[in-house]
């Protein structure tokens, strides 16, 4: 029986990938979508390498089919009113969290106020579950929008509808659009400017959105009411006091600061917003950089591969979002030195095992956000040596589903 049920899925997943093939044949895609974050020109040549059946990128979708398969029939939907603690407004609209790498005092009786331990999360940090059912509208609604963009299936585009309107529409499920109590530290504080890096990655919420605009449960009117949201939350990024905070560090929350500032304001159509902070965001790479490419700021954490590959992915994606307001950022040379390939390049002998990591890393290392660095850096710098490292170092990584359909 489990057999005839894989075979049958089997079946599926193949004239999916006909149906594809023959849908680009007799359509010949003349646009690509207009996504912010992922090229949508790079989306458009996937579509027509899995119509050429290539292997590769087949085998990638049938690998993100399955996954969005999954997310249908678990049909899990997520909301800030999940979370049990209620928030100091007492508004459980209030998205919430508290900081993960801040532990009880164990020389004060009741451990207030809280200390930190960099780089080690507590545990309690789960507690609330805000930013974990956060990651998941993120995820699913980015796998869901790209399985219906690669299939024309409106199932797909549904369920994503259906998980960016819980979490940021409807009246009874939304989350305000506000961060006031992200990573609070007990015994100090209800919320704090550093929270706002909790939402660095809801980019993708936002390409989903363009990927599934008009069908059946994603209306204009939808599209313009997410728009609002955003709108409204850059604004209280801009002008409250906890997005002034963040905007002031010289880290990589001042990195995805500014990321988010330029991804909400494109997204909103507030272009002044997203020409400003491009020019707020060189001035960064002047501060965090020195003229060899290395980063002080992060190379002094505890987990030092992480946050200096992280800083760096920040800095690519700004660059990929300034494309949409024709800015080229690749080879912005801010002082002598200071730039992203020189960055990038600084890791690189790390990566060919030229050198051994001397810097503090206290998890083990990982290669998510390198391999997509190699793989801007082999296209936006025309070098081939860029994209053969990353299939050596981490070639599970490399050939993932959002990976190979995406880039």
């Amino acid at each position: 029986m489990i057999k005839s049920i894989k075979f049958i899925s089997f079946l599926f997943a193949l004239s999916v990938i006909n149906c594809v093939s023959a849908q680009i044949k007799t359509e010949v895609v003349s646009s690509f979508p207009k996504t912010l974050a992922i090229d949508g020109k790079d989306l458009q040549k996937n579509y027509e390498l899995i119509a050429a059946k290539d292997a590769d990128k087949v085998r990638a979708l049938k690998s993100l089919l399955k996954k969005a398969d999954k997310l249908l029939e678990e049909a899990n939907v997520y909301s800030v009113m999940d979370k049990k603690p209620i928030p100091p407004s007492g508004d459980k609209h209030d998205y919430m969290s508290t900081g993960p790498y801040w532990w009880p005092d164990p020389t004060k009786p009741d451990g207030l106020p809280y200390i930190k331990k960099d780089g080690l999360r507590n545990p309690t940090y789960y507690d609330i579950s805000d930013s974990q059912e956060l990651d998941k509208v993120e995820d699913a609604a980015l796998i869901l929008a790209l399985a219906y963009y690669f299939t024309h299936i409106n199932k797909y585009a549904n369920f994503a509808s259906k998980l960016i309107k819980t979490w940021f529409l409807d009246a009874e499920t939304r989350q305000n659009p506000n961060l006031n109590f992200g990573q609070g530290i007990p015994g100090l504080n209800s919320g704090r400017g550093t929270g706002i890096i909790e939402t660095r990655d809801v980019y993708r919420v936002q390409d989903a959105a363009i990927l599934i605009q008009e069908t059946p449960n994603w209306s204009k009117e939808n599209h313009q009411e997410l728009k609002k949201w955003f709108s409204d939350y850059l604004t209280w990024m801009l002008e409250s006091p906890i997005g002034k905070d963040e905007a002031d560090s010289n880290n990589n929350h001042g990195t995805f600061y500014s990321e988010q500032i330029i991804a909400f304001s494109l997204f909103s159509d507030r272009p002044e917003v997203t020409l400003n902070e491009i020019e707020i965001f060189k001035n960064r790479i002047e501060n965090q950089l020195k003229p060899d490419g290395s980063q002080p700021f992060e190379l002094i954490r505890t987990k030092s591969w992480g946050y200096v590959n992280m800083n760096l992915f920040g800095y690519f994606l700004i660059a990929r979002l300034a494309e949409n307001a024709n800015i080229q950022l690749w080879n912005q040379q801010i002082s002598e030195g200071k730039n992203m390939k020189n960055a990038l390049d600084w890791i690189v002998p790390y990566l060919k095992n030229e050198k051994v990591w001397e810097y503090e890393q206290i998890q083990k290392i990982s290669y998510d956000e390198t391999i997509k660095l190699l793989k801007y850096a082999s296209k936006k710098y025309s070098n081939p040596e860029y994209e053969a490292l990353a299939k050596k170092i981490d070639l599970k990584t490399y050939q993932s589903e959002i990976n190979e359909l995406t880039y």
